[in-house]
């Protein structure tokens, strides 16, 4: 029995995609705002930031499927787990997503002519793989949540600026530091749901470090924090205050991560908070533009 296409949609996870669009959408707004927006480098953007949150999550399907990390774990479907694809082809269509990540952001350094970019590109790639592949993955050791940050956060958005403008500023720094706690949380919140099967197996993610309590405070200071780093850029764009509208949608995925003690009660908030990243970074680019 093969998995069908709704198993291999699943296993890429969309609900994780609102994270890799939103640091484009955010890092396209500060260009805006230097005046230099560029529609068709945007879009690179967007494939390449896509296209490596896919490919992370089909590697990190692969790597946990055959380190049996998946066998007992409360979530989204797994493939490799499951034994419905061969985990060499679960690792193919990682690749094949990085190679997609790959091509693009080549076409987007060729127009922007910054080609010091091949080598912040390849380390993307790298971390994707590594976070739950080799022999010592950095993501059973507490530095998941750190790479997420630094590579969904400030490369994605800053590089997403930068390719169009040739700069960045202030605006810029605050947009990709609101994103990358944004999408550290969505982990975390993932992370925390899986604290006890995650313990089992060695994989001691931060929140396995953290533990429960703390990690789960972490969630709420994140997405805190996020939302209010914007606000100071109120006086030159009156619109941010916008962000707000985020914040008010947090308050419900806060108030389960800090309350619901069943496990399984934890899984709509990866969704919840998608959503809270979609809406945040939405209003800032409205607060950019209008």
């Amino acid at each position: 029995m093969a998995a069908t296409l709704s198993q291999w949609v699943a296993a890429a996870r969309l609900r994780t995609l609102p994270m890799a669009v939103a640091p484009v959408v955010v890092g396209s707004a500060a260009a805006h705002t230097l005046g230099a927006f560029h529609l068709g480098r945007a879009l690179l953007a967007l494939v390449v930031s896509l296209a490596l949150q896919v490919g992370v999550n089909y590697a990190n399907d692969y790597s946990d499927g055959i380190r049996g990390t998946d066998d007992d774990r409360v979530g989204p479907f797994r493939l490799t787990a499951s034994r419905l694809v061969p985990a060499r082809t679960v690792k193919h269509a990682a690749f094949s997503c990085f190679g997609v990540a790959a091509l693009a952001g080549l076409a987007l350094v060729a127009l922007s002519g910054q080609w010091w970019l091949l080598l912040v590109g390849v380390a993307a790639v790298l971390a994707a793989w590594y976070y739950t592949g080799g022999s010592k993955p950095y993501g059973y050791l507490g530095l998941g949540e750190v790479f997420v940050f630094v590579f969904f956060g400030l490369v994605a958005v800053l590089g997403t600026t930068y390719t169009q403008a040739g700069t960045v500023n202030a605006l810029a720094w605050a947009g990709a530091v609101g994103c990358g706690l944004i999408s550290t949380a969505l982990l975390m919140a993932n992370n925390i749901r899986d604290i006890p099967t995650d313990r089992q197996v060695g994989k001691m993610t931060l929140a396995a470090r953290l533990g429960d309590g703390p990690a789960r405070a972490s969630y709420v200071g994140m997405l805190a924090v996020a939302v209010l780093l914007p606000l100071p850029f109120t006086g030159a764009h009156p619109w941010l205050w916008l962000v707000l509208t985020a914040g008010a949608l947090a308050v419900a995925p806060c108030r389960t991560v800090l309350r619901a003690r069943e496990r399984r009660a934890l899984i709509p908030v990866l969704k919840a908070t998608g959503v809270v990243g979609t809406v945040y970074a939405l209003a800032f680019a409205l607060g950019c533009v209008l």
